[in-house]
């Protein structure tokens, strides 16, 4: 089976396994998320809260990669890429759609 790369600390192995990655984050995303807020931790603004969530988004990766066959995560550095990756994208998605909507 084909292996897409984008050198960016993350390989997923099909349209499957990324599909089922990305459900499989989300709920782990979700859990962290609910177990923080029932600490009572809360993830501030600025610089601090920025790198709060990136290193909390890249523990996400690496425990969703536990879970999913054809997800491979490149250890804690390829983490922390895949999630300024993956948060570019979002961000970039929130402004071409607010700019749309």
């Amino acid at each position: 089976m084909k292996t897409w790369k984008l050198g960016l600390g993350l390989e997923v192995s099909g349209f499957g396994a990324a599909f089922i990655a990305a459900i499989v984050i989300a709920a782990v995303a979700w859990v962290i998320t609910w177990l923080l807020g029932l600490l009572g931790i809360t993830i501030g603004g600025g610089l601090l809260g920025a790198i709060l969530s990136l290193v909390i988004s890249a523990v996400i990766l690496l425990i969703a990669d536990r879970f999913v066959k054809g997800m491979v995560v490149k250890g804690f550095s390829g983490a922390i890429i895949a999630a300024i990756a993956i948060g570019v994208v979002t961000w970039l998605m929130h402004w071409v759609f607010g700019l749309v909507l």
